[in-house]
C-alpha cells in the first residue's frame, strides 16, 4: 500500500481520544485504585506520576515515532525503521493483540450481562447472593458466550468502518460519555456519609508504606496502563499526520489515562468506606464487591442505587470497548496489508479467530475447567503470557531499537516533525529511552518473577 493511500485520523481531537481510549481500560478501574490504597495513597500516586514521566511517555513517543515513520502495520513499521530482524517486535505485538482480544472480550462481555442484570434488578440481594449470581453466570455454558459474541460484533462493526469513520468517530462519542458517567458516579459516591474516610485512604500520603516494591509496582502500572509494548500505539501512530506533535500528544494521553484512573478511585473508595468494605482488585471487585457496595451505600435512596449500578457497568463497557478496538485494529491492519486483502475481510478473519479463542477461554473459566495448558486455564494462560513476557519484552526491544540502532537524526526528524518544532526536550527523551527506560522495563520484568 502506498503511503498516499493510507488512512489518517481526521483531527487532533480524534487522535487524542482514540489513542487515550486504547490506553483506558478495565485495569484503570479494578487495578489502579487498589494499588493506590495498598501502597501509600498519595505517595504511590506521586511515584506513579514520576514513572509516567520517566518511562511511559518516552516509551509512548518511541512507539509513535516507529508507527508514523513506518506508515504501515506494526510488523512492517518495525521492519522499515530497523531492518528485517526487528520486525519480530511487531510480530509479538500482533500475537499479543490476538491473545488479549480473546480473553479480554470474555470479561468485556460480562459487563453487558451486568448492565442487563442491573436494569432487571437481578443484583438486589446480600453478598452471598451476588457471589452466587456471578459464579452461576460464569459457569453457564452459553450465557457468557452470547455476551462474548455480542461484544466482539460491536467491536467488528466499528473496525470495518475504517479509521476516521469507525475508530475516530466512535472514540469521539464514547470517551466523552465515559467521562460523564465517571464524574456522575464520583459525585454520588463522594456525597455519601463517611465518604471522607475513603478519600483520605486514597490521598493521604503514607511514606512509611513506600518500599522498593512500591516503586516497582508503580513502574509496572505506568507501563501496562498505557498499552505499551503491544503494537496498539505503533498502529495508531501510522494514522497520524505529519503535523501531529508526538510529545504533546503523549503527555495529553498520559494525563487523560491517569485522570480516569484517579477518578475511578474516587468512585470506588468513598462508597466502599461508607459501608465498611475494604475493596479488592480484579474481576471480584467489579462483579462481586461493588454491586454490594452500591446497594448498601445508596440503600436510603434505592433509585440512586439502581441508576449508579447501570451507569457503572455502562462505564466499564465503554472502557473495555475502546481498548478492544485498538487491539483488534493491530491484527486487522496487519492482515489487511500483509495478505493484500480488503480491510473488511481482514476484520472478519480477526473477529473469527478471536471468537474461537474467546469461546475456549470462557469455557475454561466455567463450564469446562478441564480446558487447560501447562496447568492453567486458557484465560489465565493468555493473560500470563502477554503481561509477563510479550509486553515487557516488546517494550524493552523497542527502547533498544530507538536508543541504539535507529540513526539519531531519524528519531530527531520525527520528534520535531521534520524540524518544524523546536524539540528542546529531544536530548532528555533520547537519554531516557536509551538508558533509563530499558533498565526500568528490565526491573519490571524481574519484579514480576520475584527476583527483585
Amino acid at each position: 500500500m502506498k503511503q498516499t493511500e493510507r488512512a489518517n485520523f481526521g483531527s487532533k481531537l480524534g487522535i487524542i481520544l482514540a489513542t487515550a481510549g486504547s490506553a483506558v481500560g478495565l485495569g484503570n478501574v479494578w487495578r489502579f485504585p487498589y494499588m493506590t490504597g495498598q501502597n501509600g495513597g498519595a505517595a504511590f500516586i506521586l511515584i506513579y506520576f514520576a514513572c509516567v514521566l520517566i518511562l511511559a511517555i518516552p516509551c509512548m513517543i518511541s512507539e509513535f515515532i516507529i508507527g508514523r515513520r513506518g506508515q504501515a502495520n506494526a510488523v512492517r513499521s518495525f521492519e522499515k525503521i530497523g531492518g528485517r530482524g526487528w520486525k519480530i517486535i511487531g510480530v509479538m505485538g500482533v500475537i499479543t493483540g490476538f491473545l488479549i482480544c480473546s480473553f479480554y472480550s470474555v470479561v468485556s462481555g460480562w459487563c453487558l450481562e451486568y448492565i442487563y442484570a442491573s436494569v432487571a434488578g437481578q443484583l438486589e440481594g446480600n453478598p452471598d447472593y451476588v457471589r452466587t449470581y456471578y459464579n452461576a453466570f460464569v459457569s453457564s455454558p452459553w450465557k457468557p458466550l452470547l455476551c462474548l459474541v455480542v461484544f466482539l460484533l460491536m467491536t467488528h462493526l466499528i473496525i470495518v468502518r475504517g479509521v476516521e469513520r469507525g475508530i475516530e468517530k466512535a472514540s469521539k462519542l464514547m470517551m466523552p460519555v465515559l467521562f460523564v458517567l465517571l464524574i456522575g458516579i464520583v459525585a454520588a459516591s463522594c456525597m455519601l456519609p463517611g465518604a471522607s474516610n475513603g478519600i483520605s485512604y486514597m490521598f493521604k500520603p503514607d511514606w512509611q508504606s513506600v518500599s522498593s516494591g512500591v516503586f516497582l509496582s508503580a513502574l509496572g502500572q505506568a507501563f501496562f496502563s498505557l498499552s505499551l509494548g503491544m503494537g496498539c500505539l505503533v498502529t495508531y501512530a501510522s494514522y497520524f499526520n505529519r503535523q501531529t506533535d508526538l510529545t504533546k500528544a503523549s503527555i495529553q494521553i498520559a494525563l487523560i489515562d491517569s485522570l480516569i484512573a484517579i477518578l475511578a478511585g474516587l468512585m470506588i473508595f468513598p462508597a466502599a468506606f461508607a459501608v465498611g468494605v475494604s475493596p479488592d482488585s480484579g474481576p471480584s471487585l467489579v462483579f462481586i464487591t461493588l454491586p454490594n457496595v452500591f446497594r448498601e451505600a445508596f440503600a436510603a435512596v434505592p433509585a440512586v442505587s439502581y441508576v449508579v449500578a447501570i451507569m457503572f457497568y455502562a462505564l466499564l463497557t465503554l472502557a473495555a470497548l475502546t481498548s478492544l478496538i485498538s487491539l483488534h485494529e493491530v491484527c486487522t491492519s496487519y492482515l489487511h496489508e500483509e495478505l493484500h486483502i480488503s480491510r473488511h475481510r481482514g476484520a472478519i478473519i480477526v473477529t473469527a479467530i478471536c471468537l474461537v479463542l474467546g469461546v475456549l477461554c470462557s469455557l475454561s473459566l466455567g463450564a469446562y475447567p478441564e480446558i487447560q495448558l501447562f496447568g492453567m486455564s486458557l484465560f489465565d494462560l493468555f493473560d500470563y503470557v502477554t503481561s509477563q513476557y510479550l509486553m515487557p519484552i516488546g517494550g524493552f526491544l523497542t527502547c533498544l531499537l530507538l536508543g541504539w540502532f535507529v540513526p539519531k537524526p531519524i528519531s530527531r526528524d520525527e520528534f520535531t516533525n521534520g524540524g518544524t518544532l523546536r524539540g528542546q526536550f529531544f536530548t532528555i527523551y533520547f537519554f531516557l529511552v536509551r538508558y533509563v527506560c530499558p533498565i526500568a522495563i528490565l526491573f519490571i520484568f524481574l519484579h514480576q518473577f520475584g527476583v527483585l
